[in-house]
């Protein structure tokens, strides 16, 4: 089993910034691959980035150039830089990990960019 807690949510005026982290324990190595997701009441949840065990990386088009996916293995921790922030940002964000899937979450933390 693998837990993951995230932590680093608030309010931010847009144009700010914010960094969210993602705290795991459990059976880390098993984890391959690594994202953050968000959602908003009434939307769908929506991949924001991806890390894979390699060191790969994905954005969505919406984030691309303003926000940052990273990890520290030393740490068991993961991270997203998020710059330039948008009243549109504003979400739950959740951390996710698995093998080959996401099948890991974590309970989520909020993110709320005033205008």
């Amino acid at each position: 089993q693998v837990q993951l807690v995230e932590s680093g949510g608030g309010l931010v005026q847009a144009g700010g910034a914010l960094r969210v982290t993602c705290a795991v324990s459990g059976s880390i190595s098993s984890i391959n691959i690594m994202g953050w997701y968000r959602q908003d009441p009434g939307k769908q949840r929506e991949l924001v980035a991806s890390i894979t065990s390699a060191g790969r990386t994905n954005y969505a088009d919406s984030v691309t150039g303003r926000f940052t996916i990273s990890r520290d293995a030393a740490k068991n921790t993961m991270y997203l830089q998020m710059n330039g922030l948008k009243p549109e940002d504003s979400a739950v964000y959740y951390c996710a990990a698995g093998k080959l899937w996401y099948e890991y979450w974590g309970q989520g933390t909020q993110v709320t960019v005033s205008s």
